[in-house]
């Protein structure tokens, strides 16, 4: 098994650190009033997890206590964390009530962290240290089937059992602007988000890649 340098032990600690203080904080104290699933109605709150249990499984490997490297689930968290970034401050930048419901940011060191400070550790991880992205095609089904695990929970379980968000189409999806297009063209949105993130995937691969021969690393 691979020794580990002292600053990527304190990275990795630092990284599992912050990730479990906001998953727990998420966990606990999360606004779960009057809204089915809470934060977990949110793709930010689903890739905050991910990177907890990534970190956590990377934490694991690192002090001997697993040898499962986690690469495909590793590499999909980095590129859903990518999409977080990406989705969120594209929408907000167009129209700051497309995604919050008064068009503010919440706590700036929380919003900061979801949307900027947490997946960057974690996609640095994953790309430069991990170097998760040995298997393409396994990280490319998992990926896949997260997306398809998470639509399905916003249109099929969150939609139904919420009122609000209230669009001038429908109601319950948990980013305003969703319920403000018919299906077919959430679909579209869908769709073309996926092939944003298979980008994305194909991105991070080929950054890992040059960044082992750079270093003369086997990947």
């Amino acid at each position: 098994m691979a020794e580990f340098s002292l600053p990527l032990r304190i990275y990795r600690w630092i990284v599992f650190l912050l990730a479990a203080s906001y998953a727990v904080y998420y966990l606990l104290a999360g606004n779960y009033t009057g809204n089915f699933g809470g934060p977990f109605r949110h793709l930010t709150i689903w890739a905050l997890f991910l990177s907890f249990f990534c970190a956590s499984r990377l934490m694991a490997q690192m002090e001997r206590r697993s040898e499962r490297r986690w690469d495909a689930l590793i590499a999909s968290t980095a590129v859903i964390n990518a999409m977080v970034v990406f989705l969120y401050w594209r929408l907000y930048f167009a129209d700051p009530t497309s995604v919050t419901s008064d068009g503010q940011l919440g706590v700036w060191y929380r919003e900061y962290y979801l949307h900027a400070l947490g997946p960057a550790l974690q996609i640095i991880d994953a790309v430069l240290f991990h170097r998760a992205f040995r298997r393409l095609r396994r990280a490319a089904l998992v990926l896949v089937g997260l997306v398809i695990a998470y639509l399905t929970w916003a249109e099929v379980v969150v939609r139904p059992l919420n009122d609000a968000p209230v669009g001038s189409v429908t109601s319950g999806l948990p980013y305003p602007f969703l319920n403000n297009m018919v299906f077919g063209d959430r679909l579209f949105f869908y769709g073309a988000n996926l092939g944003t993130a298979i980008v994305f995937l194909l991105a991070f691969t080929a950054l890992s890649l040059i960044v082992a021969r750079v270093r003369g690393v086997k990947y």
